[in-house]
């Protein structure tokens, strides 16, 4: 199930406003979020365009928290967070995804709620490609 409007499901243009691929996890893909205030932040996408956790089977619920939790343990191993928040929105975008947001307790935000997207921080393409290789070979 796949939606023409949402960057998770059509990717290419969609996709590139606002992140990369990184690659596909067991029932997701990885996207590295291209605004980069908080080093390593990425985003676990549901294969499908499903709004909710209740609209898949428990098995596949099982298997996305799994990649989450693969994603968060590259992010740790590369980047040395302090703390990763995860959040789970979708209002207007309802496709199920989790950001993973790392913090640093000297860095942007500590102590507070993440901005969605603070439009701060944006690298140059290598440098998003050795993110991408350096997350890649620590999943």
């Amino acid at each position: 199930m796949k939606d023409s409007n949402c960057g998770y499901c059509m990717r290419g243009e969609l996709l590139d406003k606002f992140g990369i691929m990184i690659c596909e996890l067991s029932v997701s893909t990885l996207i590295l979020f291209r605004e980069q205030s908080h080093p390593g932040r990425c985003i676990v996408a549901y294969k499908d365009h499903v709004s909710e956790l209740v609209d898949i089977s428990d098995a596949d619920r099982d298997a996305f928290f799994a990649d989450v939790a693969r994603a968060a343990k590259a992010i740790h191993k590369v980047f040395s967070p302090d703390k990763v928040n995860y959040g789970a929105y979708g209002d207007t975008g309802c496709h199920l995804h989790v950001h993973l947001v790392p913090k640093y307790k000297d860095g942007f935000e500590w102590g507070g709620v993440f901005e969605m997207n603070p439009g701060k921080t944006f690298l140059t393409d290598a440098e998003y490609a050795e993110m991408i290789e350096k997350i890649k070979a620590a999943l």
